[in-house]
């Protein structure tokens, strides 16, 4: 009987050792980061509804996922190996741009939909991926300008680099690149 018993307990733990819950993770995620940054200890002030709020934008289906999507042509998107975001591309995206129109100082830029009244930059990240056609990463932007008097303006944004290799260490800094570039191009546009 306590042979049995004994048995009974120890089971589970002989069992955890033969099971794997969910799959490998990769040995480094993958994050964006800003080229162009307040300093620190620098600070902005101002009104809420003239504060210029940068929304997350919506994202296409391929982008809206923790992996990389490869185009490998016209209907076929595969994920590259081994590469996982650290977060929803379409949030880091929200970041780096805030950081980017901060950098540029003049104006209070706030992130997420507070109630706030004052210019809205939205938009719909297209793809910020890796392109097997042309062997470049892409990052495609296409960015809503909203005036507090309802006027509203659209552009899209794009950049690619080219000459990379499908793999993560190469795709990794390619990306940051490409969706900085895209940032400072939305910075210009705003003003």
């Amino acid at each position: 009987m306590n042979k049995t018993l004994l048995s009974l307990l120890l089971l589970p733990l002989a069992l955890a050792g033969c099971v794997s819950i969910g799959a490998k993770p990769p040995s480094s995620l993958l994050s964006l980061t800003a080229e162009a940054a307040p300093a620190a200890g620098a600070t902005a002030s101002g009104k809420l509804n003239e504060a210029l709020t940068v929304l997350e934008p919506t994202s296409a289906a391929k982008v809206a996922v923790l992996r990389v999507p490869v185009q490998i042509d016209e209907t076929r998107v595969a994920y590259l190996k081994k590469a996982m975001w650290v977060e929803r591309p379409s949030r880091q995206f929200q970041h780096l741009l805030a950081e980017t129109l901060r950098a540029r100082g003049g104006r209070l830029v706030t992130e997420g939909d507070a109630g706030t009244r004052g210019p809205r930059l939205s938009g719909r990240l297209l793809d910020m991926g890796y392109d097997a056609r042309t062997k470049s990463v892409v990052v495609a932007f296409e960015a809503n300008r909203e005036s507090p008097g309802g006027t509203i303006d659209t552009k899209r944004f794009e950049s690619r680099v080219s000459g990379i290799d499908p793999d993560t260490q190469d795709v990794a800094p390619a990306l940051n690149q490409a969706a900085n570039d895209v940032a400072r191009q939305v910075a210009d546009w705003v003003g």
